[in-house]
């Protein structure tokens, strides 16, 4: 069996995830904890690590099972095929989000353009250029995973 990356509706990771399972598909939606600020109340979400993805464990002939769940909009192609993800690779986001607590972040000496390896979490050892700092947040480029990484604090 090999694991699958499925795309889903916007906002609804979670939700496919959960009926993959009822259906008896091992699937893995990765979270994280974050807070949100409403204008009344602060609370405590989780919120899936990708955005309109559901990885899925299952045989190449099971593949078409997952169109049974409402949400579900098609399968992640790589080369022309699906794309597969090894299970070291699911087993390390696993590890790597059991690993990280919520922590105080704070930046004192980083300064737009900066190069910087980035030390703990779910992103841990990934090299970084710090986009821009402001009062509440700052931006980071990883350039190796092309993708934008914004830290509130």
């Amino acid at each position: 069996m090999s694991w699958y990356v499925i795309y889903t509706k916007p906002k609804w990771e979670k939700k496919v995830a959960e009926q993959l399972s009822t259906l008896g598909v091992e699937s893995y939606c990765p979270v994280v904890m974050q807070v949100r600020q409403w204008s009344d109340r602060k609370k405590k979400v989780e919120i899936p690590l990708f955005n309109s993805y559901v990885f899925v464990r299952l045989d190449e002939k099971e593949r078409d099972l997952v169109f049974q769940v409402q949400g579900v909009v098609r399968y992640l192609f790589w080369l022309g095929k699906p794309a597969v993800v090894r299970d070291v690779e699911i087993e390390s986001i696993q590890e790597r989000l059991r690993d990280s607590l919520p922590k105080q972040i704070e930046v004192l000496s980083h300064q737009k353009g900066d190069r910087i390896v980035l030390k703990e979490g779910v992103f841990a050892n990934q090299e970084a250029i710090v986009k821009s700092v402001s009062k509440k947040e700052y931006v980071l480029e990883l350039e190796s995973l092309g993708c934008v990484l914004r830290i509130r604090y």
